[in-house]
């Protein structure tokens, strides 16, 4: 019994030493976002002066949300007590988050952390606002009503502030809907999302029922920004289910044990994912995990003590040998990514054969990274290797929804004079990307071409590349116009 005890004791404890984690990595994180701000480091990248340990402003604002909520609470549950040092650490390291927060300018991180504090601070005063609702039921009306009209205010001001960019998000949720239909059970797997996505994109568009505004949004994304929908595609609405069941599950378990900081935010992450891309850094996956973890935790030890503690030491060691998996697998993938940065030199410079010699060596490391497909690929056409060319471009396909690489395929069949299958590749990156004027211009091209001369088609492919504005003028715009002109 007293084994059973002291093991209850220990599990018990594991839910506060994941809340004190969350704290401390949040106030790193503030302060070096905030040694950025002020000069005193440099940001991750060069766009961006606040990235803290991220690359970019967006994840790194996510990971604050979600330590928002657990501050937040350790600090409002002290509030009445004698004020201790842990009070004080809770106070500093959430005022630093409110600080840094809105710095990052991510509406989703915004929202997960708007969310998750109303949780927190509902569950800290539910008496009070239960007491008030009884006896004020009509204040409570009026104010639920301007409640939701402030809410849709606000919803309605953070969408136009960024409005194009979230008219691109309702796009890609869309389409990505569109992608599970076609592959509900297994998904495309994690490389093969952005290829899946691009398929997807241009069924969507070859349909011909869309608007104008999604044809200017429209783009070529790496990953779908809701990691619901992300996960649904690589690996199958079954998984998405099984996911949201375990995360659910231990999310109310630590609501019925009151670990409101941790399922604070658990739900911040939730909400965050909704709209943004935490899943593609392991730290989030690790942070999912202490959640997941330390919310349920209490429940599955409240009454076999040594099952869950040898449970929860499978868990471990089974996280253990995930995570030097994935770390073996990064490291792969890094050492073969290192080796080719090492020869794009040739790529850049233009030599194109030394450039084809060195990438054909990483070739079978490689296939899962986009770019180097694609500059691989082009170089073969460079070279007027137009099959070999192909069957490189057909592999980037798989991992990338770039219509540059329909456009290439294209131009390897036109030089090889095969005039109609390389009309049918252009006409597919007119569709994936019909906002793009430069496969018009190919289009255009190849109907004037002796062996394929098709006057009307020529005629109708000129006016798009005259007449269809691009996002942003350019020089090549003006260049392709010009030519157009000579070819009428």
């Amino acid at each position: 019994m007293e084994n059973s005890s002291f093991i209850k004791k220990a599990l018990h404890g594991i839910p506060v030493l994941i809340t004190w984690l969350f704290i401390l990595a949040g106030a790193v994180e503030a302060v070096w976002g905030l040694a950025q701000v002020y000069g005193f480091t440099v940001s991750k990248h060069s766009l961006y002066a606040l990235t803290g340990s991220f690359y970019n402003p967006g994840p790194y604002s996510g990971f604050l949300a979600m330590t928002l909520p657990v501050c937040l609470y350790e600090w409002l549950k002290r509030r009445k007590e004698k004020k201790t040092a842990i009070y004080y650490i809770a106070l500093s390291v959430l005022v630093l988050l409110i600080c840094v927060l809105p710095a990052g300018m991510s509406r989703s991180a915004w929202m997960a952390g708007a969310v998750s504090s109303a949780y927190i601070a509902y569950m800290h005063y539910r008496k009070g606002i239960h007491a008030y609702i009884r006896c004020h039921p009509r204040r409570t009306k009026a104010g639920t009503i301007l409640l939701i009209l402030l809410a849709g205010g606000i919803l309605a001001g953070v969408y136009l502030m960024k409005k194009d960019s979230a008219d691109g998000r309702l796009l890609m949720w869309k389409v990505s809907v569109h992608a599970i239909a076609g592959q509900p059970w297994r998904g495309y797997g994690w490389d093969g999302v952005p290829g899946a996505y691009g398929q997807a994109q241009e069924d969507y568009f070859s349909a011909g029922n869309y608007t104008e505004t999604e044809e200017r949004v429209a783009g070529s994304p790496e990953y779908v920004f809701n990691e619901y929908l992300q996960v649904a595609m690589a690996w199958g609405v079954p998984v998405l289910l099984m996911a949201l069941l375990v995360v659910g599950g231990s999310g109310y378990a630590g609501h019925r044990q009151k670990e409101y900081g941790l399922c604070g935010a658990l739900l911040s992450l939730a909400v965050f994912s909704f709209s943004s891309y935490p899943f593609q850094f392991l730290l989030f996956v690790v942070a999912l995990a202490l959640l997941v973890t330390g919310c349920a935790i209490k429940t599955l030890s409240s009454r076999r003590p040594l099952v869950c503690m040898a449970g929860t030491v499978f868990l471990l060691l089974s996280a253990g040998y995930g995570c030097y998996r994935v770390y073996r697998w990064k490291e792969v993938r890094e050492t073969a990514s290192s080796a080719w940065h090492r020869k794009q030199m040739f790529y850049r410079s233009g030599a194109y054969e030394q450039a084809a010699e060195v990438y054909a060596e990483i070739y079978e490391d490689m296939k899962w990274n986009a770019r180097y497909l694609f500059e691989y690929g082009h170089a073969l056409h460079k070279l007027h290797r137009n099959e070999e060319s192909n069957v490189v471009m057909k592999e980037a396909l798989k991992v990338s929804g770039d219509p540059m690489i329909l456009n290439i395929i294209g131009k390897n069949e036109q030089e090889a004079g095969n005039y109609a299958e390389a009309e049918y590749w252009l006409i597919r990156s007119t569709h994936r990307l019909p906002g793009r004027i430069y496969p018009y211009f190919l289009l255009a091209k190849l109907y004037a071409e002796p062996g394929f001369y098709q006057r009307q088609k020529l005629e109708q492919a000129a006016r798009m590349v005259m007449e269809k504005e691009p996002k942003v003028q350019s020089t090549a715009i003006r260049q392709m116009r010009e030519e157009i002109k000579k070819l009428l």
